[in-house]
């Protein structure tokens, strides 16, 4: 804000702008831009507006990269490039396999990478989930959809109106995820995965069964176990 008196243009501008978000547009899109650890990314409707916890996972997986060299990571669902993009950002020594099944998402985290400067490290790939990857990957880091069809409706109209629907309305997407991951893990690789609020103690018990050690619950910014975690024997 300034004493500058707006022109006509500047005016009419503002009104767009402040219409879109009175029709509650998330304030993401209706600037274009949105901060996400050390970066800003480029995000609209394409793909989710990068969220605080996924601050945590990227956090999470510089964790278990530390002291690797020139670890390789998968990212499944790259949606905006958020993790990818942070991850090659924050690990100059790691390269990283991108995939998403939707081309809009792919053409977003693209021009995400040529914006940060980070496309030499991000390789990005259309396919669903793991299909046509080979490892071995010392990590796995997925964000997969994760609200039920019937809580759906309740969300707020940010997500409901704007927010691509097959990022958000999945049930159960980390189970094939998980069980797949331990195909292109090198021993020793680690998944860690997002889910929703109330979800990781059956996530957590899930990667156990599924022969995961060193699982882990990691709570989000608000205290609640967001990030789950486990290891390939």
């Amino acid at each position: 804000a300034s004493d500058k008196a707006l022109s006509s243009g500047e005016a009419d501008r503002l009104r767009a702008l402040d219409e879109r978000r009175r029709a509650r547009e998330p304030l993401a899109y209706v600037l274009g831009e949105w901060g996400f650890r050390r970066l800003t990314l480029g995000v609209d409707g394409r793909a989710l507006v990068p969220r605080p916890e996924t601050e945590v996972v990227v956090e999470r997986c510089l964790a278990r990269l530390a002291g690797l060299m020139s670890p390789r990571v998968l990212d499944i669902g790259v949606g905006s490039g958020a993790i990818a993009l942070a991850i090659a950002d924050e690990h100059p020594g790691a390269s990283i396999v991108a995939v998403d099944r939707s081309e809009g998402a792919l053409a977003l985290a693209r021009e995400n990478a040529a914006r940060t400067g980070l496309e030499a490290r991000v390789t990005l790939r259309h396919g669903d989930l793991l299909d046509g990857v080979a490892g071995p990957f010392d990590l796995v880091v997925a964000n997969p959809p994760y609200v039920s069809a019937a809580d759906y409706p309740s969300l707020q109209p940010e997500i409901r109106l704007f927010e691509p629907r097959e990022a958000v309305v999945g049930d159960g997407v980390w189970e094939p995820i998980a069980a797949r991951a331990r195909g292109v893990l090198a021993p020793g690789g680690t998944l860690v995965l997002e889910c929703g609020d109330g979800q990781a103690d059956g996530v957590a018990a899930g990667l156990r069964e599924l022969g995961y050690e060193d699982v882990l619950a990691t709570p989000d910014l608000a205290g609640r176990p967001r990030v789950v975690e486990g290891r390939r024997p």
